[in-house]
C-alpha cells in the first residue's frame, strides 16, 4: 500500500531511486518498475517533477560540464553513507 492505493512497488522505494532514474544510472528493468509507478501514483510523479526542475536548475547553472569519473564515483559513496531526516508540519489555519 502506497499513497492511499495499492502500488506493486512503495512510493518511498521509487523516491529513493528517483535521481537514479532522472540520471539513467539504473538497470532498464528498474527504470520500468519506476515508469510504471510514477504513471500510476500522482504524488510521486508529481515529487519527480520537483527533482526534475531542480536537475534543470543545476544543470543550467553547471552548463554541460561532466564530473570526471572519480569524483562521480567518490560522491556516489560518500552520498551513500549519509542519513537524512525530514520534519513535517502541518498548517491548521485558524
Amino acid at each position: 500500500m502506497s499513497c492511499g492505493d495499492p502500488h506493486e512497488t512503495d512510493c518511498r522505494e521509487v523516491l529513493t531511486e528517483v535521481y537514479l532514474y532522472l540520471d539513467l544510472e539504473c538497470a532498464d528493468e528498474r527504470r520500468n518498475l519506476i515508469r510504471n509507478h510514477l504513471d500510476e501514483c500522482s504524488p510521486c510523479l508529481r515529487e519527480y517533477g520537483i527533482e526534475q526542475e531542480v536537475k534543470a536548475l543545476v544543470a543550467r547553472y553547471c552548463g554541460n560540464e561532466t564530473a570526471p569519473a572519480e569524483l562521480r564515483e567518490r560522491l556516489r559513496v560518500r552520498l551513500a553513507e549519509l542519513v537524512f531526516e525530514t520534519e513535517s508540519r502541518e498548517y491548521l489555519p485558524d
